[in-house]
């Protein structure tokens, strides 16, 4: 499923309004990366080929940095210096958040490696920050962390949420199959097309543990962000597909 929509997410709660120009949401396989992946790097190339999409479309409202949010075993911030490694996926590389520096530390999750990558595979030299959001954050938490993220700035704030679906899709899955996985990916997918903050906000943190879902509190900061911002969004899906048994999204949202 494919599409686009858009959607009144009501007014921002700040006296001026959020500057936040756009945001892609990307999955985080490491095999998205063809030097790890090998000779099973054509698998993705559809994937690929939106997640760069979607990260030129971001670059192409003309923000003045690149937030990056996604999981990781704690909700925390880092430094444009700070950088992830691909070693333990059997590729000796690691990758910068955005400049390599002695006050750096291999500190990115997977989740901030891949958005990383994505965001250097596009050429882009603008200023970047990360932040990770722990797996059992409240969507409560999640949206204020949303609000909080781009309330505080004073530049034009583009937002890059790095998150999987369910992995729990047929019986080779990660978390074998479980029947409430397609219907609850179907409704991410129509969320994302339709730039539905507050139906992401509504994902249930618990089925989404048991189905294994990694984009859950990362999505929820992304409504967060955009409920603060207030105004008409207008959402596009660019990809939805479960290989390996995850599901993988990619969605562009922008102000309508």
């Amino acid at each position: 499923m494919v599409g686009s929509a858009r959607r009144r997410t009501g007014a921002s709660g700040y006296r001026e309004r959020v500057p936040l120009v756009a945001a892609a949401i990307c999955p985080h396989p490491p095999l998205i990366v063809p030097e790890l992946a090998g000779a099973a790097a054509p698998e993705l190339d559809e994937l690929r080929a939106a997640c760069d999409s979607a990260v030129a479309g971001l670059l192409a409202a003309e923000p003045d940095e690149i937030h990056l949010v996604g999981s990781g075993p704690e909700t925390t911030a880092f430094g444009p210096a700070d950088f992830g490694s691909l070693r333990g996926y059997g590729l000796d590389r690691d990758v910068p958040l955005w400049k390599a520096s002695c006050a750096g530390g291999e500190r990115l999750p997977l989740s901030l490696t891949i958005g990383a990558w994505l965001a250097g595979r596009s050429g882009t030299d603008l200023p970047r920050l990360a932040r990770s959001v722990a797996a059992d954050e409240t969507p409560q938490r999640c949206a204020r962390l949303g609000a909080e993220l781009v309330g505080g700035a004073d530049r034009r704030v583009a937002l890059l949420v790095a998150g999987d679906g369910s992995a729990c899709r047929g019986l080779q899955a990660p978390g074998y199959d479980d029947p409430r996985a397609e219907p609850y990916d179907d409704g991410v997918a129509r969320a994302l097309a339709g730039a539905d903050a507050e139906a992401l906000l509504g994902l249930d943190p618990a089925l989404s543990a048991q189905l294994r879902v990694a984009g859950r509190a990362p999505w929820q900061v992304l409504a967060g962000a955009v409920r603060a911002a207030g105004g008409d969004w207008r959402g596009e899906l660019r990809h939805y597909s479960a290989p390996y048994g995850v599901a993988y999204f990619v969605a562009s949202w922008e102000p309508a």
